[in-house]
């Protein structure tokens, strides 16, 4: 049984209160001083950035995935052969001292590109500060995926004019936010929670499904379930799964689909997802839905991240499992 009593005890640095404020967090952010900036005839961005600052990254390639600008997403060390005069670099680390994001800045600097960065402070600011890069600080809540909203919504403040992206569409996604925010905070631990309820169904390894343009949602969920939950999980395109992964079902096991999809897929994926739903079911095997709000892209993507990501902290504590604790990552930060 999950209670008040028991998110307490086993999230001992509370990150749920700080899910709690999200939408108001949100909110703070993209009504903030940042100034925003304009980038003139660019044609190509490229986003660096490692675990939750590389989410962020993700977010934006699902959001200007129908747009003219060329996106690329780096997790790890190397710029791509393809930067040039028309390309930005956009640096995010919350920490600010993320040895391969700074190591992309110290790249990108040596190019005839542009360059912003965005971070808390450290190395990566005082770099930008020797080198007069372009920088934006903005405050970390309690962890690197605590702070999506804090990171998200400042950086759409600053770029929304860069990258074409509409303001009502930014307002539209906060207000879903507030929303969904009554359904799924810790004020209500009813069976009307919907992240509830997906955590408690959760017993095995989920195998998460995606459509296009919901790519980041899955690989958000995939991460959190990782990090707060402890616990190992798959993501995979519906497309390509039916190519291959598919086939795995066939031999028993403890893993669980959960098929994320949007409230308006291409119809050839709507056919996919039938096909899929209907294998499931001759075939025995529980799944779950998770149906994304109606509205822009980045509503659609926030909305879901929000809803899947509070069902991670309510994994942990069903599990007596502290979610802010992430030792392997800290290990393995001290050897590199």
């Amino acid at each position: 049984m999950l209670n008040i009593s028991s998110l307490k005890k086993y999230d001992t640095e509370k990150m749920y209160e700080i899910y709690d404020k999200w939408p108001e967090i949100a909110l703070k952010s993209y009504k903030s001083i940042q100034t925003p900036v304009c980038f003139d005839e660019i044609n190509h961005i490229i986003f660096a950035g490692m675990g939750g600052s590389g989410a962020i990254g993700d977010i934006f390639a699902s959001v200007l995935s129908k747009s003219k600008i060329h996106v690329n997403i780096v997790k790890g060390y190397l710029l791509p052969k393809t930067v040039d005069a028309k390309t930005v670099v956009v640096i995010i680390s919350v920490s600010g001292n993320t040895v391969e994001t700074l190591s992309v800045l110290e790249s990108a600097q040596k190019l005839n590109c542009k360059i912003i960065s965005f971070s808390s402070g450290g190395h990566i600011l005082e770099y930008c500060k020797k080198n007069k890069i372009e920088h934006r600080i903005i405050n970390k809540y309690h962890s690197p995926r605590a702070s999506f909203t804090s990171y998200l919504y400042t950086m759409l403040k600053v770029l929304h004019k860069t990258l074409g992206i509409k303001e009502e569409d930014i307002v539209e996604s906060i207000s879903e936010l507030e929303k969904i925010n009554k359904k799924i905070c810790s004020s209500n631990l009813t069976d009307s929670n919907p992240s509830l309820n997906l955590a408690k169904w959760i017993t095995g390894v989920p195998m998460v499904y995606y459509p296009f343009g919901l790519q980041s949602a899955s690989i958000r969920f995939k991460n959190s379930l990782q990090e707060n939950s402890k616990m190992h999980v798959f993501s995979e395109d519906v497309m390509e799964a039916c190519h291959n992964g598919i086939v795995a079902w066939e031999k028993k096991s403890n893993v669980q689909p959960i098929l994320i999809q949007g409230q308006d897929d291409y119809i050839k994926t709507k056919d996919i997802w039938n096909v899929l739903k209907e294998f499931l079911v001759k075939n025995n095997i529980d799944y779950k839905e998770i149906f994304s709000v109606e509205g822009s892209i980045l509503s659609k993507i926030i909305n879901l991240i929000y809803l899947l990501d509070y069902a991670t902290i309510y994994k942990a504590i069903l599990d007596e499992i502290d979610p802010s604790p992430v030792k392997s990552i800290d290990f393995i930060k001290k050897r590199i």
